[in-house]
């Protein structure tokens, strides 16, 4: 099996048909396979029986992204695994093509950052157009949308952590993989369409949501992997304090639910603790920010 197309999904039946539509298209199921894990959301069950081709995993209880990825890049049997969100999909010409070429000229390639373009488009020509060129660059992240990992780079680390559930899961996956002694590259000739409303989401305002999960993962994201992560930890809650929880009720009881969460929980994190080398720290801080 040459490439595993996996996407987690949930509550979103929809998006993910035409996800699956467009894979469908340019996917050889002679040398691809997808795998999709329903993460506890019984109103995308039906479309288990339309799509047959599709290798299925369900679970009744939701379990959230971080974990749900573990447990299906554990199943995936592809020399090369792409990860796509369920309201994503590839738009670039021979995307499976490109994407194995540039793995198989780089041997020292971890994972291949794909360029996100967002927002609803009539076609994917339209999309396209939307998309910017530029050269190719050795980056330190990288965006669970669209991306690719070699099989072999992601058996050799720990995989998505387990002590995450949405909103940073990534940059965990990146900075083992940078460890092991891999490159991340971010491509600008491989692109997909991920296809939220930029509009309403700036609209939206502030995400309550997002703000709570990805401070308490970026605690722990320092609990785990740096060596000395105080000085870190201590900067992270003084930045968010000023910024979040000064400006807004809903922002300061958050922050709160948060700190007194990770101080009760550090026991259970602090199991998963596995500092990284300070070179792979300093190289992390020395190379270009994955353009969003």
């Amino acid at each position: 099996m040459d490439i595993s197309f996996l996407i987690v999904t949930r509550n979103r039946p929809v998006d993910l048909r035409i996800t699956l539509d467009r894979l469908k298209k340019i996917i050889d199921l002679d040398s691809h396979e997808v795998l999709v894990f329903i993460d506890g959301c019984e109103q995308t069950h039906p479309l288990i029986a339309e799509y047959d081709w599709v290798h299925w995993i369900t679970t009744d209880q939701s379990i959230s992204a971080s974990p749900a990825r573990n447990e299906l890049y554990r199943l995936a049997k592809g020399r090369i695994f792409v990860g796509l969100d369920d309201d994503a999909h590839p738009i670039s010409p021979d995307f499976t093509v490109e994407i194995e070429s540039r793995f198989r000229k780089n041997r020292n390639l971890g994972i291949l950052a794909i360029q996100e373009v967002r927002g609803l488009f009539e076609t994917d020509e339209e999309a396209l157009s939307q998309s910017i060129d530029g050269a190719s660059y050795q980056t330190n992240d990288f965006v669970g949308c669209g991306f690719a990992i070699k099989k072999e780079v992601y058996d050799a680390i720990n995989g998505f952590p387990l002590w995450m559930d949405i909103y940073g899961e990534e940059s965990a996956v990146a900075i083992e993989v940078m460890d092991a002694g891999y490159d991340i590259l971010y491509d600008y000739n491989l692109k997909v369409n991920h296809r939220v409303n930029v509009q309403k989401r700036k609209v939206m305002g502030r995400n309550y949501f997002r703000f709570e999960h990805q401070l308490r993962n970026v605690l722990n994201y320092y609990l785990v992997y740096y060596p000395k992560p105080a000085r870190r930890i201590l900067r992270t809650l003084l930045h968010n304090f000023r910024k979040y929880a000064l400006s807004d009720w809903t922002y300061f009881k958050a922050y709160w639910r948060v700190l007194i969460g990770t101080l009760l929980n550090i026991k259970s994190t602090l199991s998963y603790r596995k500092p990284v080398q300070l070179y792979t720290i300093e190289k992390r801080k020395q190379l270009r920010d994955l353009k969003y």
